[in-house]
């Protein structure tokens, strides 16, 4: 296995070369979103300077030029999870790609009494969208209970699932804590009784190789901000058969085959789902975000980013007056701690002051928080260019936080 090269590669985030309040920055809030590498800042400024025009239907060279730079990145993105092209639908995120399979998909196919099972740690996107279409279909929303480590219940997951179940959202790796769930296990027993399984992905393709089709997820979703990529896009993915029983989510231009005043027919997937404007420039730099992380050994890469949050687990336990939240023997990226006596937010503050870049709060999981019985955490979260030497100025601004609590 080659190594990961992790200051050559750190070298291409130019926003990473800035100090915060009188020191270095240490970015550890790649959980909500990534840095962008000079080749996805650089796309999207050739794009506006090069050829920025409107995609499909132009009679003129900016449009094609545009057109294929459009569907390339479709070509590039649905081969980097294993998908057809066909298969996948443009968003501005997970959260719409989500609301899209909500709408879309279960006004077609859930009726009265169906359940939709969720988990205690989804995130916000994957709850509210289900309880939404509950209050109109009057369906069921229920979830799968978390352990006091932070993982899945799979026993309860098995007892709560039979044929009523439609349905199951199942985030793939924990925003909040980092856990690992074992997705391919839950798809199959779902599918064994008849359900369909959605899995939100946005915390996963970042960090390891996802393949929906060896899943075999009917829909996957995720985000390219979440994987260097700019924010406002994102992808639905979903099998082509499924995909087709679906009606649109929204009406206008480009999702249309004919359109007359007494009637419309649709274009078949995935246009059928992509109505007006799409984000282009966004579009087109996710792709190149994708080639970014194609030109690294993706093994060397996840062997360094283990390689990172083993060394902050590892300081943590030595700290005195400190709490992981999350202890599943298998996580990705995430390190959730409290300090003892201290709000997460003044935490963050004083971190913060220290050029220690984190996320405090809930981190949209109340649920999730609830069961824990807990205010929120403090939330540091990996990514490829951070080192064990941003661990080190953590934790050393960890004890000077203490200090002042």
């Amino acid at each position: 296995m080659s190594s990961f090269e992790v200051e050559a590669f750190r070298a291409q985030f130019p926003i990473l070369n800035q100090s915060i309040n009188g020191s270095p920055l240490v970015y550890l809030d790649n959980g909500a979103t990534t840095q962008k590498p000079q080749a996805v800042i650089d796309c999207l400024d050739q794009y506006y300077q090069g050829f920025n025009s409107n995609v499909h239907r132009g009679a003129h060279e900016l449009a094609d030029r545009a057109t294929r730079a459009f569907e390339a990145a479709r070509d590039t993105v649905s081969a980097f999870i294993g998908a057809n092209n066909n298969e996948l639908i443009w968003t501005r995120g997970t959260t719409e790609a989500i609301n899209l399979i909500a709408h879309s998909w279960g006004r077609v196919h859930l009726s009265r009494g169906d359940k939709v099972m969720i988990t205690e740690m989804e995130h916000h996107s994957n709850i509210v969208p289900w309880q939404l279409l509950a209050q109109q279909i009057d369906i069921e929303v229920i979830a799968i209970p978390v352990t006091a480590q932070g993982e899945l219940d799979m026993a309860a997951f098995e007892q709560m699932l039979d044929e009523s179940v439609k349905l199951v959202c199942c985030v793939h790796v924990s925003n909040a804590l980092g856990t690992v769930n074992p997705v391919e296990h839950i798809i199959a027993k779902a599918h064994a009784v008849g359900a369909k399984v959605l899995i939100d992905g946005a915390q996963a393709v970042g960090h390891f190789p996802v393949d929906v089709k060896a899943l075999d997820a009917d829909f996957y979703v995720s985000s390219s901000h979440k994987i260097f990529g700019p924010t406002g896009v994102g992808f639905a993915y979903g099998k082509y058969d499924i995909l087709d029983s679906m009606m649109p989510y929204q009406g206008g231009g480009e999702m249309i085959e004919t359109v007359s005043l007494s009637g419309s027919t649709f274009q078949a997937p995935p246009l059928r789902f992509e109505a007006g404007t799409p984000d282009i420039s966004g579009v087109i730099a996710f792709a190149a975000a994708v080639s970014f992380i194609q030109q690294s050994d993706r093994e060397a890469m996840l062997a360094h980013e283990h390689d990172v949050l083993d060394y902050a687990h590892q300081c943590a336990a030595q700290t005195v007056g400190m709490t992981v939240i999350g202890q599943s023997s298998h996580k990705e990226g995430v390190m959730s701690f409290l300090l003892d006596g201290a709000h997460p937010h003044d935490v963050g503050t004083l971190l913060d002051r220290q050029g220690v870049a984190v996320r405090t709060g809930h981190h949209c999981c109340q649920p999730l928080m609830a069961k824990l019985g807990i205010p929120g955490t403090v939330r540091a979260s990996f990514s490829a260019y951070n080192t064990r030497d941003d661990v080190d100025r953590l934790f050393a601004a960890i004890e000077k936080t203490k200090a002042f609590l």
